[in-house]
């Protein structure tokens, strides 16, 4: 199967409002977009975190003007609720982690050591904290290995990844370095990150220091010898490279902490030679007049570097990222040989300083001496407001939060915020953070209309359990595809790319893991297919293989030129289809042929399209993800299920409103009915007098020996003629 194919919008987020759902055309919601700032803050007495403060508490001011509060969301990590649905904590409040590996100034030992420590890290973050992985060398600047995930078994692959060579991703996104993680031949199942990252961490591969040492010394050979102006223009690499770094993770949202895993650079090339006996002699040779013998950077450090680190260090302070700098020469063992690189300590600690966060050196186990950041911040207050006349111009705008009455108490906030810019000018880094936060978020947002449904269905001659081959079909309203096509970029337009419609899937099971994913980018040409799209839409149909378990699946769909999209969230059951219980998928809808622009999943070569699922009596079907149904008129209904029993069955229907409430009995007629490996049911519903809008069709199925299985599907009501 093909998965191929492209890091979030810090602070600034477009909240999409979807009103009362329109009920005509495909059953698309209609939705408008309203951009709005959302503002993490911390409270801290004693350095402790103040609970029990409402909306009311705060006021925050956009430069001089005081803002009205639109939005306000307590989040404590410490709470059992939150523990459990870690998935439920807002992307504003999630703390990211981003783990960068200084290869330009560090000696591959400590890189390795460093590994361990981070690995250590991670065993102690919250599940809902994200984890990043990044690599930096002078010669090559910072590079993702892992973008921010929940899953730890892909934190695991990329910490045990690091010094090999880059192969190029099979996500795009960067959130799964690699597809079922985990150790050979183990079957892949929902656990605790705690228990999936303990039970990873019994040692790296053969090999794996020598691979890093390997990687450093071809890193290093590029850079040139290690003299002193070699090490000023790698300093001065640095502090471009993590500027530019530092202004791509404002577009993350929520609270970022690097941590940087370093020696350090030597701290003289900016604060000049600090030996107290050459401070001597060269005071000397001033008060003498022998200013020839006086080097002014080796005095007073070089004015242009010391610059450059406060540019870089400010930068990282307007995107709310704070260094915690860990000093990996500090963690060899006492009697290890190996040079110390000089100054590096003072450098770690002037950028963490810098940005507020901490220096941890000389100690061997980073998770317990974070438990103090961890506890600071582990309630946020989440602030939203809404700007005045906000030009999407990528301009910085400075915020304060004030607290009343906040005697004894300090605030943490970010200082303000990147307005966003038009989608054509942010860079790919800048794209593919914004596509993986929306898909972490969970949230359903975005204007562009994009219904989901997705089954699990015994594989193709299998009789065992285990993993299931689940399609998904996804259906996209082609209007709001098209939406923002510029000239030269329009439909039928001479030189025209045509639309690149990114499509993105991801099942996340119960502790964050993905154990499989979709993504794929169809080159739409619009001079042949523009009628089709304006008249329905596109639909696509491809699959995930998936074992049993409860997941949230996430589809993300994204006009690769405009930056319009529609992300989706549907909760799907998995369950293991060797087990003798009935089971019954949702019911399906036919459609006649021909109604949409259709594309299937790309297969590789020498791999095998696996057997079309949607079957009534040899005859393939295309089902509707989200069926829009004439009120009175009979629809195709198909019931497709397993273990079913011998027997007649009978079926009771209920419709429920959106919100799952009763609203009244439907009427299923059965046709006829296949035996075999699945059941299926040929029938017919027709749906009760409803007014216009969306509803959800319950379906019960009851044989001779009891209940024969129940399930859920999403209909619409169209408006009425006239």
């Amino acid at each position: 199967m093909s998965r191929k194919l492209a890091i979030c919008i810090l602070g600034v987020a477009l909240l999409t409002q979807a009103p009362a759902a329109s009920a005509q055309g495909q059953g698309f919601a209609e939705t408008t977009e309203v951009v709005a700032v959302e503002v993490p803050v911390q409270v801290l007495r004693d350095g402790e975190p103040v609970r029990g403060l409402t909306a009311a508490d705060f006021e925050i001011y956009e430069g001089r003007k005081k803002m009205a509060v639109t939005g306000f969301e307590v989040v404590d990590l410490e709470a059992p609720a939150t523990a459990a649905r870690a998935d439920a904590v807002p992307a504003a409040a999630r703390r990211h982690f981003l783990l960068l590996f200084d290869f330009s100034f560090s000696d591959p030992q400590s890189i390795a050591r460093g590994r361990d420590a981070a690995r250590d890290l991670v065993l102690g973050l919250h599940s809902a904290d994200l984890v990043a992985v990044a690599t930096y060398h002078a010669s090559a600047g910072p590079k993702l290995a892992l973008g921010f995930t929940s899953d730890r078994r892909q934190v695991d692959t990329a910490l045990e990844s690091l010094g090999v060579e880059d192969e190029k991703p099979n996500d795009p996104l960067r959130l799964v370095l690699k597809r079922g993680a985990g150790k050979p031949g183990r079957p892949l199942q929902a656990a605790s990150p705690d228990t999936i990252m303990a039970s990873e961490s019994q040692g790296y591969a053969a090999g794996s220091a020598d691979s890093i040492l390997a990687y450093s010394d071809q890193l290093n050979d590029s850079m040139g010898k290690s003299d002193l102006e070699s090490q000023k223009r790698a300093v001065t690499a640095l502090t471009r490279s993590f500027a530019d770094l530092a202004k791509v993770m404002g577009s993350v949202q929520g609270r970022k902490h690097v941590v940087y895993m370093s020696e350090g650079y030597d701290s003289r090339l900016i604060q000049g030679n600090t030996e107290q006996t050459e401070q001597d002699e060269m005071a000397t040779s001033s008060a003498s007049g022998e200013i020839w013998n006086i080097s002014s950077e080796d005095r007073f450090g070089s004015t242009k570097t010391m610059n450059d680190v406060e540019r870089m260090l400010e930068e990282f302070r307007r995107s709310d990222c704070v260094i915690q700098a860990v000093d990996i020469g500090g963690l060899r063992a006492g009697a290890e040989l190996g040079s110390r690189r000089t100054g590096g300590n003072d450098s770690l600690l002037q950028m963490a300083r810098g940005t507020g966060g901490e220096l941890y050196e000389n100690l061997n186990n980073i998770s317990s001496a974070m438990q103090k950041v961890l506890k600071k911040t582990s309630v946020t207050y989440v602030l939203a407001f809404q700007p005045e006349k906000l030009k999407l111009d990528g301009s910085y705008h400075k915020i304060r939060v004030e607290l009343k009455n906040a005697k004894g108490m300090r605030l943490v906030h970010r200082p303000g915020y990147y307005a966003p810019r038009p989608y054509a000018e942010r860079n790919p880094f800048e794209r593919l953070l914004e596509a993986g936060s929306r898909v972490l978020s969970g949230e359903e947002a975005g204007p562009m209309g994009v219904s989901v449904l997705a089954a699990p269905f015994r594989p193709s001659g299998s009789s065992e359990g285990g993993t299931s081959y689940v399609p998904v079909v996804i259906e996209v309203d082609g209007p709001s595809l098209l939406e923002g096509m510029q000239p030269g970029n329009s439909p039928g337009s001479p030189g025209s790319p045509g639309l690149p419609a990114e499509i993105y899937v991801y099942a996340f099971d119960s502790a964050g893991a993905i154990p499989d994913f979709l993504t794929q980018t169809l080159g739409l040409d619009l001079a042949k297919v523009e009628p089709v799209l304006r008249q329905s839409g596109l639909k696509f149909f491809g699959h995930l293989d998936l074992p049993p378990g409860s997941y949230s699946l996430r589809v993300l769909v994204r006009n690769g030129t405009t930056g319009n999209y529609g992300l989706r969230v549907a909760s799907l059951e998995v369950p293991d289809l060797a087990q003798a219980l009935p089971v019954l998928l949702p019911p399906f809808f036919p459609e006649t042929p021909g109604k949409w622009l259709m594309a299937r999943e790309a297969v590789p070569a020498g791999e095998k399209q696996a057997a079309y699922p949607f079957m009534q009596r040899d005859q393939p079907y295309i089902p509707a993800s989200k069926p829009v149904l004439a009120l009175g008129e009979p629809a195709a209904v198909s019931l497709v299920g397993y273990n079913l029993g011998p027997g007649d069955l009978q079926v009771l229907t209920q419709v429920l409103s959106a919100d799952g409430k009763e609203v009244g009995p439907g009427d299923i007629q059965v046709l006829e009915r296949e035996r075999g490996t699945p059941d299926r049911l040929k029938g017919t519903f027709r749906p009760p007098n409803l007014e216009p809008g969306e509803y959800l069709l319950k379906v019960t199925l009851t044989g001779p020996n009891g209940p024969a299985g129940t399930s859920t599907t999403p209909f619409v009501i169209g408006k009425r003629a006239g």
